[in-house]
């Protein structure tokens, strides 16, 4: 069994969805997963939340406790194995596939502390990178709005979202629970080879009527490759409430 590498509050998530070119993420894409379409189509999510209260490996850092992060990330499933099933008609064993693990890739992920940016890449490969950062958040007359802005090669990039202050909690097949909830995350060592780690929090609750104003520059932010997402419309917002979460050491996969 894994042991818990670290522990923290996810909180106030802002997550902003886009269908995405396949090929703008092949480079990106570890080996043994292939892109898990949401909605029909390769899929990457705006995220910035609030990250409380962290401890690695049980010890708190001070003046590494609470920050916020801004990431862009990707859907992915491990592909398909065959294992033993049933037996044909012929009485030959028939393969069955065993049911994908489906979790999420980083682009590139932003927080504002340098420390924590090399520390995340020294132990995971992690693609951290420290920006400035503001956020903030207010609740009044029946809504709550959180945003979130870093800055970067000189221009600010917000996500700010509004929606109503009352919570529920999505189905399990709509389509906020199947970008908020997943078990794995997965990276790639610097030889290449395919990490996993396992990501466990209770279901999360998400604010109803979500919208998002995204202000961002894709190509400053993710390179000129990113230029076509520019002004393209999200098709999916979700803003939520978060809860203490748990992430294991990472292993092969």
């Amino acid at each position: 069994m894994a042991r818990t590498f670290l522990t923290a509050e996810w909180r106030n998530l802002i997550i902003v969805s886009y269908h995405v070119p396949a090929e703008l993420l092949a480079p990106h894409l570890p080996a043994g997963l292939e892109l898990d379409e949401i909605g029909g189509a390769p899929t990457v999510s705006l995220v910035a939340f609030e990250f409380l209260n962290t401890r690695v490996k049980g010890v708190r850092w001070p003046g590494f406790v609470n920050f916020p992060e801004w990431n862009l990330r990707f859907y992915v499933r491990s592909r398909p194995t065959g294992g033993t099933g049933g037996s044909s008609a012929r009485g030959v064993e028939s393969a069955t596939p065993v049911n994908p693990e489906r979790g999420v890739v980083f682009i590139r992920e932003f927080v504002p502390s340098r420390l924590i940016a090399g520390i995340a890449k020294g132990l995971y490969n992690e693609p951290y990178s420290a920006a400035p950062f503001r956020q903030q958040s207010d609740q009044r007359f029946g809504q709550f709005r959180q945003s979130y802005t870093v800055t970067l090669a000189g221009r600010d990039h917000t996500l700010d979202a509004t929606a109503a202050d009352r919570l529920i909690t999505p189905e399990p097949g709509s389509l906020a629970h199947l970008l908020k909830e997943h078990r794995w995350g997965f990276g790639r060592t610097r030889a290449g080879k395919t990490l996993r780690y396992e990501v466990e929090h209770p279901v999360w609750r998400i604010h109803e009527t979500a919208r998002c104003r995204v202000d961002v520059d894709w190509v400053r932010l993710y390179g000129p490759e990113w230029g076509v997402m520019q002004d393209r419309e999200p098709f999916s917002v979700v803003l939520a409430e978060g809860s203490a979460i748990s992430v294991a050491s990472a292993a092969p996969l």
